[in-house]
């Protein structure tokens, strides 16, 4: 498993398999059934406070040997010098319904973890060196059930992502920050954003936000989380979320969770508007299909590796804000594609190219503000 490629091969087994086959064919409760933990949730004690100061708790960090997060295609290198500091936050890698927590030693679920930051976090390896943790997720179980032992395990997990951010920021230094995730990933990525980011003196340093494969309310969720929704190629200090869909596109399955909940502003979610953030631009997605290039990634048949490709399409941000492709590459899709024409499990690989640019585009622009900041203290210090 730990020499295969991109993490689609993780959803070859529960993704594609139980949430495509079983829901297509038996409906979502024969999919709660195989996924949900038949036991209680099952407290656990904080971590060590000094645990994420041991390189063993990182799945990616700059010194360690064979990081996944170096990975990229060919042609392709990671920065010699990385300037920004990247703390990126994986999706689901554990399958497993035995707990609602994975065990930190899981095997399986840290090698699916590593293939995800192959397809993903290295997107970023030419902005900044990368940090990911390992934390006790929650399983995918917890995602397809209303009961309050899945809260309490996403809580779980959430409380080890911040411990590893607290130790992230030590080793960043003084960096500028990029913040990451997909998927369960970015879900804890945006109570990070509202608990310690919003209203702190780091959300100075972030360069952005990239809150992908969630959903992200503009009004209900977003004046809370510290930095506005990216509005420009040439912004800072800004949020970019999108969810990939392809025509036809059904997003229920996604709008009636979200729409049975509240925000972080407290408000309730339902009908409101999500932030559709077009990869490409860098700036909200058009609701007219307009025409565009993207660089996304294609795996070989053995998904042992992967190559970049270039491929048209059309972009659009539709309904509520639901990012819709009117061509799907040559390479992507078929059996991994989930209910209602999901392409969630792409939603990376597929702007795999145009992420990276984005990323360095943004660096580039906070690197200029930052220096413009130091120029006018150093004048009135002088003066």
């Amino acid at each position: 498993m730990a020499r295969k490629f991109l993490y689609i091969v993780a959803v070859l087994i529960v993704l594609a398999l139980a949430a495509t086959f079983a829901y297509r064919i038996w409906g979502a409760e024969l999919l709660r059934q195989a996924m949900v933990p038949g036991g209680r949730f099952e407290s656990q004690a904080a971590l060590p406070a000094d645990s994420y100061a041991r390189p063993d708790m990182w799945l990616a960090r700059p010194d360690r040997p064979g990081n996944p997060a170096l990975w990229t295609p060919q042609g392709i290198k990671p920065a010699a010098k990385p300037e920004a500091a990247v703390f990126f936050i994986h999706p689901t890698s554990y399958l497993n319904r035995a707990k609602w927590n994975a065990p930190l030693d899981d095997k399986e679920a840290n090698d699916r973890a590593n293939l995800f930051l192959r397809g993903q976090a290295s997107a970023f390896n030419g902005a900044g060196a990368i940090w990911a943790p390992r934390y006790r997720q929650a399983t995918f179980g917890a995602f397809v059930t209303s009961k309050a032992d899945a809260a309490q395990a996403l809580d779980l997990a959430y409380r080890d992502v911040t411990a590893a951010f607290d130790q992230f920021l030590k080793e960043a230094g003084d960096r500028p920050i990029i913040l990451a995730g997909h998927s369960q990933g970015a879900l804890h990525l945006t109570r990070l954003l509202r608990d310690r980011v919003a209203g702190k003196p780091l959300a100075k340093r972030i360069v952005a936000a990239y809150v992908v494969g969630w959903p992200v309310s503009k009004t209900a969720d977003l004046p809370a989380l510290g930095l506005p929704e990216c509005t420009a190629a040439d912004q800072s200090g800004c949020i970019l979320s999108w969810q990939s869909f392809a025509e036809p596109a059904d997003p229920s399955l996604i709008l009636d969770t979200f729409d049975a909940s509240n925000g972080f502003t407290g408000t309730p979610r339902k009908g409101t508007e999500m932030v559709c953030t077009n990869p490409v631009t860098g700036t909200p997605a058009p609701t007219a299909a307009t025409a565009t290039e993207i660089g996304n990634l294609v795996p070989a048949a053995d998904f042992s590796s992967a190559t970049l490709a270039k491929s048209a399409t059309t972009l659009r941000c539709d309904g509520r804000g639901i990012l819709l492709l009117g061509t799907v590459p040559e390479g992507v899709g078929g059996q991994y594609v989930l209910p209602g024409n999901n392409y969630h499990v792409f939603d990376y690989a597929l702007f795999w190219a145009n992420v990276r640019a984005d990323a360095e585009r943004r660096l580039a622009v906070h690197r200029a503000r930052r220096s413009a900041w130091v120029d006018v203290f150093a004048r009135r210090a002088v003066g």
